[in-house]
């Protein structure tokens, strides 16, 4: 009886608002926040309003470049609107992300302003995660295009804006950061100039060429519309920013009377409710118990996925997630009720036999294989070992971020292809907290052949350093193939020079912790893809050799006490080791061979003097990110929950020779 019971239950709207009381016990969603005892109330007085009156909607994307403040606007707007903002960065709900300080997702949030429904969307700045900001673009009317009054726009600045021109969008042009002593009027009006200029370089129409233009400082937690250090105390608030999008960003354009239809644009995973997909309604209305299927689009045209009703709706309100009766045209909003469908297909009514156009990405640009790990090692860390379950996690987060790609390779090995090093080392990073044991190739380049030329990916790269770095910087990036654009001095920041380069993504790879070094952590790099360009030719020598152990054991500082003058170490005494294994850096170009294991021999003779006291420099310890950049093409790197090593592909020296000289011939 239990099964028609609940069933009859989740139907029922006199009953609904007793099953939200218990939300508070459903397990939190991966992307999204808990659904609190407010939330429950909230949901039991959600009406259709919202839906049936689409001119009272403004769905808005906040974009911008990395660290030019848009999730602490988020958090602002949020505070303003009256949401309860459990600590700051609150939209940044990834534990990653919160470690980082970095947005990796997209996330989707609702707040009311002045009888209107704010739908505002949080995107990433990074140009490793530039999926997440084109899959949700087509799903809003309006963009504030967030830019830094001091720092200008910047590479991502100019691959976010010209996702949101694409698409039609106007956006609102928000100087964040003038509260800087730095930032004056005249650098304010430098900066619009070259937003100006950005917009027009992008094909931009008239009418998205008149944006209005607002001034803020989300850290103060304040906007205005006229340049300003320090507002009123009455206009400390967020209150003209979220008057422009209520006057500038148009309501969507809402067909409530057709049949109802929605484009997935995002997909997490609930124990208790499957999947929840999210997206915006294109057309109708959509209530709870309504039968609907999922389709897709296909070359032989539109193939039914699977068939099902909604079993609930919902509707993120601030930091919370809440329950909802019915959402009309022009709503974002979430659902639960189908097992298949997931990002770009098409959620519609029965009657419905038409897929809504897909969401177009731009093709991944390096790839990385993942495979089982094979080293003496393994298995003492991990509890997910085998190919199978590595293959089944990859496709699971294929489904959920369009912009990786996932192809099954040979013997339990799987070809991931991604934007960058930076999102594939996230996805590392995930997996191996989760339990997960991998070996991991160093990234490759994925090259095009136009005309039977053969066309590589060129990123835009801005950077900026002091003056006395120049030099250094130039000479590195003139072995892996960059060509400067542009030299000038920083704009309110005397000896700092900012440089734009395009550089090819091979050349980039492994480059930002030998930037950081040569600038001692005072430079800024920053990166974007640009387009496929004519092959530059190999790279300069950009590493030296390693040296591989050659014993099974734990590491001895007696041994590398001896070995310290042969390169930089990468291990600690005390590690385990094995043959093949990379325990440092080489001073010269070439591989050696060491035993790290090696022990001082005991004697029974008494010596009169004491042992000499061993005192080693610290060792090199790579994170994730560092070890994907320095692998070589014979290397690999070994994941495991509790440690990242460095290993050659052939971990006997003999087959090592072998296949070293079989390349070479």
């Amino acid at each position: 009886m239990a099964g028609p019971l609940l069933l009859r239950s989740l139907l029922s709207a006199s009953t609904r608002k007793s099953l939200s009381s218990h939300l508070v016990r459903f397990p939190r969603l991966s992307r999204g926040f808990s659904i609190g005892p407010a939330s429950a109330a909230a949901a039991a007085t959600t009406d259709l309003n919202a839906c049936s009156e689409p001119s009272r909607l403004r769905n808005v994307a906040v974009i911008a470049h990395v660290d030019h403040g848009k999730t602490t606007l988020m958090d602002r707007l949020l505070r303003q609107c009256g949401a309860d903002i459990p600590h700051e960065r609150a939209m940044d709900s990834i534990s990653l992300e919160r470690e980082r300080g970095i947005t990796i997702a997209s996330k989707v949030t609702s707040v009311s302003w002045k009888e209107n429904e704010l739908n505002m969307v949080d995107t990433p700045g990074h140009a490793d995660f530039g999926g997440e900001v084109e899959r949700v673009v087509g799903m809003v009317e309006g963009a504030v295009l967030v830019v830094d009054a001091g720092e200008g726009p910047l590479a991502q600045t100019k691959f976010v804006l010209a996702k949101a021109l694409k698409y039609g969008l106007r956006p609102i042009l928000l100087l964040n950061k003038v509260d800087r002593p730095a930032v004056s009027e005249e650098r304010c009006n430098e900066v619009e100039s070259l937003v100006f200029d950005l917009f027009a370089n992008l094909g931009a129409t008239e009418e998205q060429l008149d944006f209005p233009v607002l001034y803020a400082s989300a850290k103060e937690g304040w906007a205005s519309s006229t340049f300003t250090k320090d507002p009123p105390a009455g206009a400390k608030n967020m209150s003209q920013l979220l008057d422009a999008i209520v006057r500038h960003v148009p309501s969507p354009k809402a067909n409530l009377d057709g049949p109802f239809q929605m484009l997935v644009s995002m997909m997490e995973k609930d124990f208790y409710l499957g999947r929840i997909l999210t997206g915006r309604v294109s057309s109708g209305i959509v209530r709870v118990g309504d039968k609907i299927h999922g389709l897709r689009r296909k070359e032989s045209g539109t193939e039914k996925i699977e068939e099902g009703k909604v079993v609930k709706l919902m509707k993120k309100k601030g930091t919370n997630m809440v329950l909802i009766d019915s959402a009309g045209a022009g709503d974002i909003i979430s659902m639960a009720g189908l097992a298949s469908p997931s990002i770009g297909h098409t959620v519609a009514n029965t009657e419905v036999l038409t897929a809504l156009p897909t969401i177009e990405l731009d093709p991944p640009t390096i790839s990385m294989t993942f495979g089982v790990n094979d080293s003496p090692l393994a298995g003492r860390d991990g509890t997910h070992l085998t190919g199978g379950k590595i293959g089944d996690r990859l496709m699971a987060e294929a489904e959920t971020n369009l912009a990786i790609n996932v192809l099954p390779g040979l013997s339990d090995s799987f070809e991931v292809q991604g934007r960058g090093e930076l999102q594939l080392g996230i996805l590392i990073e995930n997996m191996r907290r989760e339990g997960f044991e991998l070996s991991i190739s160093p990234p490759k380049v994925m090259y095009k052949t136009e005309n039977g030329q053969k066309l590589e990916p060129i990123e835009e790269v801005t950077i900026e350093v002091n003056d006395e770095h120049v030099g250094l910087v130039m000479e590195a990036l003139s072995h892996r193939r960059a060509e400067v654009a542009d030299m000038g001095p920083v704009p309110g920041n005397v000896g700092r020079t900012r440089l734009s380069l395009t550089c090819p993504s091979r050349g980039l790879v492994g480059y930002r912790s030998v930037f950081s070094s040569d600038t001692r952590g005072t430079g800024f790099m920053h990166r974007a893809f640009l387009k496929y360009e004519k092959y530059r030719g190999s790279l300069g020598n950009v590493r030296k050799g390693v040296l591989v152990s050659m014993g099974y054991g734990t590491i001895t500082a007696y041994a590398l006490m001896s070995l310290e003058a042969r390169g930089t170490l990468l291990v600690t005494h005390g590690m385990e080791t094995y043959d093949g294994m990379i325990v440092g850096e080489h001073s010269r170009d070439t591989d050696l061979d060491v035993n790290p294991v090696r022990s001082k021999e005991l004697t029974n003779i008494r010596a009169a003097s004491k042992d000499e006291n061993v005192k080693l420099s610290p060792p090199r310890l790579m994170t994730l990110e560092e070890a994907i950049g320095y692998v070589a093409s014979d290397e690999l790197i070994e994941v495991t929950p509790k440690a990242i090593r460095l290993r050659k592909r052939y971990l006997d020296v003999n087959k090592r020779k072998a296949m070293s000289k079989r390349s070479k011939a």
